[in-house]
């Protein structure tokens, strides 16, 4: 009998084998038609009761998710401006880079892909 690679699912925790759906084609798009539909179902159960909120604002349905996404939505429009100010050529660090250190090539595992 062949040695059991790392990749199977039989030696992974109990938990890591209830998540392997995720990783199967197909399950991104189930992932995010069901939070989009959860989402939906809270928004709609924001209007079936009165809050009493500090500001006027806060009492009307929806405010909050509605808020929350265009908080997130200018949050990620900022951090894209600010990557355009910051980002920095490959060779920016030049020789103090730690990824242009010389390993030995003993230590170094190599994978053999079949390639």
């Amino acid at each position: 009998m062949a040695n059991p690679s790392k990749d199977d699912p039989d030696r992974y925790p109990p938990l890591g084998r209830a998540l392997l759906w995720v990783d199967r084609p197909g399950s991104a798009n189930k992932l995010f038609w069901g939070l989009a539909a959860f989402c939906v179902v809270l928004f709609l159960l924001d209007f079936t009761y009165h809050k009493h909120g500090h500001f006027v604002v806060e009492d009307y349905p929806g405010f909050f998710g509605i808020y929350g996404f265009v908080m997130f939505t200018l949050l990620i429009l900022a951090a894209k401006a600010l990557r355009v100010l910051i980002k920095r050529n490959e060779g920016f660090y030049g020789d103090k880079a730690i990824d242009t250190e010389a390993y030995p090539e003993d230590q170094l595992e190599r994978v053999d892909n079949g390639d």
